[in-house]
């Protein structure tokens, strides 16, 4: 291992301990966007074994997401999340089997449109359990 890569697993390690459940969410769409976007340049680079091991890391942090799921407190939100991560799971397989890049780049599309919503409400998230703390 260099230098670099003991630094960031220091680091994500650090990130991880350090984080708040929100936060931790956040580190986990993350990661799912940073391996898809690696297997992306694997594929390209025809390193298809490269690109296997992303793209199972991606589904695997994308089923840590979904254990994250609180059908209790989520409401209607929470099976339709379940849905399209099982969606993105079945696509991120499909784009693996195929080499295709296209089904890559729409599984990270919605990642990031989730990611997007999830940031969004980050502030009322951290009150919220600030507020919890506190009781």
């Amino acid at each position: 291992m260099n230098g670099l890569q003991a630094y960031q697993r220091v680091n994500t390690q650090t990130s991880i301990t350090d984080a708040d459940p929100h936060k931790l969410i956040q580190l986990l769409y993350n990661g799912a966007i940073e391996r898809i976007n690696m297997a992306k340049a694997r594929m390209q680079a025809k390193d298809y074994a490269g690109k296997a091991q992303l793209i199972n890391k991606a589904i695997e942090i994308i089923g840590g997401l979904r254990a994250f799921l609180d059908f209790e407190k989520g409401g209607e939100l929470s099976p339709r999340l379940e849905a399209l991560y099982d969606y993105m799971e079945r696509t991120l397989l499909d784009a693996s089997v195929k080499n295709d890049v296209a089904k890559l780049d729409e599984v990270l599309d919605l990642l990031r449109s989730v990611k997007e919503g999830w940031d969004g409400i980050r502030e009322e998230a951290v009150n919220s359990q600030a507020q919890q703390a506190a009781v």
